[in-house]
Formats: C-alpha cells, structure tokens, sequence
C-alpha cells in the first residue's frame, strides 16, 4: 500500500478516536458552545466560562444553563472551617462528559444559619463533615454565589491537546506527588496534570487567583517551580 496512503488513513483514524474521546455518547456540540476553553476576561478582573460568570452567576442562575439541580452540602473541614458546595455528576457540556463542582458563597450568618438546622452529619473518611441542608433552606441556597467551578472530564486528555487549546501556561508548580499545576493567572485557570489520573481544572476570577497559588507555593517539601 502506497505511504501517503497509509498515514492519511493513519491521521484519519486519530482524528476519529480524538473526536470519540471527546464527545462520548455520539453527542453533538452546542449551537452556543460551553467548552472548557472558552474563557472570556473582563478588564474589572471577572471570568465567564460555561455560560456562567464567577463571582456574580448565582446557583440559580447556573442550573438553569446546565439544566440539572445537582445535590447541594456543606462540608466542615477539621480545622472548623464551613464551606458550601454544588456537585453536578456526569453532565454532558457541549458534548463533552464531565462532572463539575461549585465553590458557592452566602454570608457567613446565613451559612451558620443553614448549618444549625442541617437535618443530617456525617464524619468523612479524611476527618471531615458533610452537613445535609433541609428542604427549607434550599431557597436560599439558590440565591448563593459561585465563585469557583472545578472541572472533572470523564476522559483523559493529552498534555498537547491542553497546550493547544489553553495556550502555553505561564507558569507551572510541580507537587511532591508529581502532579503539574499548569497556572495561567490572566484566565484564573490552574489545570492540575496527574500522570496517574485524569485533570483536574479550577477555575475562579483572575482577581481571586492568588487563593490558588498560595497553597501551591507553600509546599515545604520537594516540587520545582518553572
């Protein structure tokens, strides 16, 4: 068989497996399409991606693009400190499976509020809580801000597909683990490589990226910073 015939089926076959590996289940992209690269910036420091704006979209607002209520908790950590969390499992974004979890944020009296009149905790293997929020303060809950999205795709995705589409990091911080946090601060995007797992993306408004780096660049033991 002639050689240019044999890498064009060669380039053709990959194109195919991409395009499997990406819109699993055979689904198609949206006319309006919420992929994990289309990251628009303002000028005042505020990101939008997914269709939702971090730091103003509301847990309302952000069901309502997804399509889905997701299951919604408060998780303690075990130095006290409440947090409040959406988590949206096996979503189709765009054609692309993924699950996603919200960082959302109430004022600390209504949080506290929310908490007291939990209706069920449970200890967590790693020493924390799970608090399980009762009907009635779920309207509430609604109206909650989110602030930062983690994105978890089903698949997992090559480094050079990431460059492509995200661009060249600015900087990456490497943990003893051997986990890459790829960091591209003008998008408020920390993209986590695990060479023994999938990636992890994180993203929040540029303004607040700095909550991002700061537990990285306080790794006291071995990691390298490029």
């Amino acid at each position: 068989m002639d050689k240019k015939i044999v890498l064009w089926i060669l380039a053709i076959t990959a194109i195919v497996l991409t395009t499997a590996l990406l819109l699993p289940g055979g689904k198609t992209p949206d006319s309006k399409p919420k992929l994990p690269w289309l990251i628009e910036t303002g000028d005042d420091g505020s990101s939008r991606v997914f269709e939702i704006t971090l730091g103003q979209s509301t847990l309302s607002e952000a069901r309502q693009v997804l399509g889905t209520e997701g299951k919604v908790n408060i998780f303690v950590s075990k130095d006290g400190i409440s947090f409040l969390e959406a988590y949206f499992e096996r979503l189709y974004i765009s054609g692309i499976k993924a699950d996603l979890v919200f960082s959302l944020s109430l004022s600390n009296e209504q949080l506290d509020s929310i908490y007291q009149r939990g209706i069920r905790i449970s200890q967590l293997g790693d020493g924390s809580k799970k608090v399980t929020i009762a009907q009635d303060d779920m309207p509430i809950v609604a109206t909650a801000v989110v602030e930062r999205i983690t994105y978890l795709p089903a698949a997992k995705l090559d480094q050079e597909l990431i460059q492509h589409r995200f661009g060249k990091p600015d900087s990456i911080i490497k943990e003893p683990s051997g986990i890459e946090h790829w960091l591209y601060p003008q998008k408020g995007l920390d993209i986590a490589i695990n060479p023994e797992g999938k990636e992890v993306f994180q993203y929040v408004k540029p303004t607040d990226f700095g909550k991002v780096t700061k537990p990285l660049l306080e790794l006291k033991q071995g990691g390298n910073t490029h």
